[in-house]
């Protein structure tokens, strides 16, 4: 399965520092050991990991240009000027405007929300929304998720007499659209400690500081509203570090307690009532359903059902996006499958290639970039998946882990007619007949900066330990990990010299997966585990011949009973045979 494990065990001067937290861990070295990996160092940080608190957030004014931002809001709102806020029709998007018109709805009622259509205005700041604003009496536009690049609709915007406020977390070029003000973790020379938002977490921040400046006591509206944050963070894959985990922390338990009317009609269409919602829960069931409604028809309709305050109604449209996503999935099956025929028919588009770039005219343009992450997983391989119409190319390139595919994009930026987004996802528009040479500029780059073991899979290894520390007490204090995600993944544990007990079966349609009773020398416990599509290790597991084993640790409930599962993540015969 995966073809390199890494695990490096700890330096004395690591060991030292994991000594010191060992008691905020419940006396646990071993986890300590995945604190000392996570960056936390001493006990003051790992009870602030342990215990996140709204009071460790930064201040908003750190960000350049927050004063300017709140500033010209005051001002607009002061002289009840129409005001627009606008997105980005995906999931970090859509969360960002919903985020940012509920909690101007509490003060302010001269406002509106606008999502621009993926297949008639494309992504970012589009004329056709200008010259709505402009027809429509709007002097201000709050952007959320887009426009660091939109130099000439600002400028053009400027023009009609409308100011724009730009809240965006993608890499900026070096000329700027002509803004009021720009909030931007990654502007060069920021002094804002946490670079990583995510869009909606940038429209939090203004919130944040407008509540400050005008001395809005009430945190809880403005915390009410991070159940949206969490969403954003999960679903477009930014750290959960620093200031990003607080967020995800608190939203995570505003979704579990009492989330909005809109994701708790999507909670309930998932089966997640009275489920422990985790980020792995949004990323796979409630962001895909958020998301498909700018992939199929319109964005603007999943911020409709995110602001609603009628059950009902949050229901009825819950339904609709649900539908989208069954569609979606149809879709994404079958162009998925298209372009796997496709290489197979041409393997030349993949043979002693370090990238792939692909095209095909009649696929959807909402679900190249779904076509391009299953690419990216299946041949390890930074991938651009593009569509055709009139004349023009859009695409969607995704990275493999470690690798900067916006520099690679970049790269041949002088063929680009639009492009955006970040380290492991960018969007991109060209010109048809500048394809070959694109995707030649593409491979180039990619050839000459990606490392060996970046196009290969690796399994990082958090902590080797023997069954007997799999105890009630240490599954207790794991939880408190919570939540995972990029830069805090779920742990992943190794174990060496395994026993099959006698007791695993192959399962499955296919009989494809194994469910496993293991044991280990450390104790006469017999641990459950399931390990999915590795049958070809059954003879060898059946023939009580010892395996090393890497796997996460899952809840499992049964009749009510909760128990601890191994999900295991890759099996090897052990090396020392008995």
């Amino acid at each position: 399965m995966i073809k390199k494990w890494n695990y490096l065990p700890l330096t004395l001067h690591q060991q030292q520092e994991a000594d010191e937290i060992k008691e905020a861990c419940g006396g646990s070295g071993t986890l300590a050991e995945l604190l000392i990996r996570r960056g936390v160092r001493d006990k003051e940080d790992a009870e602030k990991f342990f215990s996140p608190s709204i009071a460790d957030l930064h201040d908003p004014f750190l960000m350049p240009d927050m004063d300017k931002a709140v500033n010209r809001l005051n001002k607009a709102m002061g002289a009840k000027e129409r005001i627009m806020v606008y997105g980005d029709y995906d999931v970090d998007g859509t969360t960002a405007v919903a985020l940012v018109y509920k909690y101007l709805q509490n003060y302010y009622s001269n406002l509106e929300y606008y999502i621009p259509t993926r297949y008639e205005e494309g992504y970012g700041i589009s004329r056709k929304s200008i010259d709505y604003a402009a027809d429509n009496g709007v002097k201000l536009v709050i952007v959320l998720d887009c426009g660091i690049k939109a130099v000439e609709e600002v400028t053009y915007a400027k023009e009609r007499g409308i100011d724009f406020i730009i809240c965006d977390h993608h890499v900026p070029d070096e000329e700027l659209p002509p803004a009021v003000a720009i909030l931007n973790p990654k502007m060069p020379g920021s002094p804002y400690p946490c670079r990583d938002l995510s869009g909606c977490g940038v429209g939090f921040k203004f919130m944040q500081a407008f509540a400050k400046s005008n001395g809005l006591s009430n945190h809880n509206e403005l915390e009410s509203l991070l159940d949206l944050v969490a969403v954003s963070i999960a679903a477009d894959i930014v750290p959960i570090t620093d200031e990003n985990r607080v967020m995800a922390y608190h939203g995570l338990r505003r979704l579990n307690s009492n989330p909005n009317l809109g994701l708790r009609s999507i909670i309930r269409l998932c089966k997640l009532t009275n489920k422990d919602i985790t980020i792995s829960d949004v990323i796979f069931k409630i962001g895909p359903r958020i998301n498909a409604s700018g992939r199929m028809q319109s964005g603007i309709e999943a911020v409709d059902l995110l602001v609603t305050r009628d059950l009902h109604d949050a229901y009825e449209k819950g339904q609709n996006i649900d539908q989208y996503n069954k569609d979606r999935k149809e879709l994404d099956k079958r162009i998925t499958e298209e372009a796997n025929n496709l290489i197979a028919k041409d393997v030349t588009i993949v043979e002693g290639k370090r990238s792939i770039v692909i095209c095909n005219k009649d696929w959807h343009k909402g679900i190249i970039g779904i076509v391009a992450s299953r690419l990216t997983e299946l041949y390890y391989k930074p991938s651009v998946v593009l569509t055709l119409s009139d004349g023009m190319a859009t695409g969607s390139a995704r990275s493999v882990q470690g690798f900067d595919i916006y520099a690679a994009v970049n790269s041949a930026r002088h063929l680009l007619e639009n492009f955006g987004g970040h380290t492991y996802a960018v969007g991109l528009t060209l010109k048809e007949e500048n394809i070959i040479e694109f995707a030649k500029i593409f491979e180039d780059y990619v050839a000459a900066n990606i490392k060996p073991d970046q196009l290969e899979p690796q399994l990082n290894i958090d902590a080797e330990i023997p069954f007997s520390e799999i105890t009630p007490e240490f599954i207790a204090q794991l939880k408190k990990f919570n939540p995972y995600g990029p830069g805090n993944q779920k742990p992943v544990f190794m174990t060496r010299n395994v026993f099959d007990f006698g007791t695993s079966k192959l399962v499955g349609h296919n009989l494809e997966h194994i469910k496993l009773e293991l044991e280990d020398n450390s104790t006469s416990r017999v641990i459950n585990a399931i390990a999915f599509n590795m049958a070809q290790y059954f003879e060898h597991i059946h023939a009580h011949k010892p395996i090393d084993i890497c796997y996460t640790l899952e809840p499992n409930k049964h009749n009510s009973q909760e128990s601890v599962q191994l999900m295991i993540r890759d099996i090897r015969p052990s090396a020392k045979q008995s």
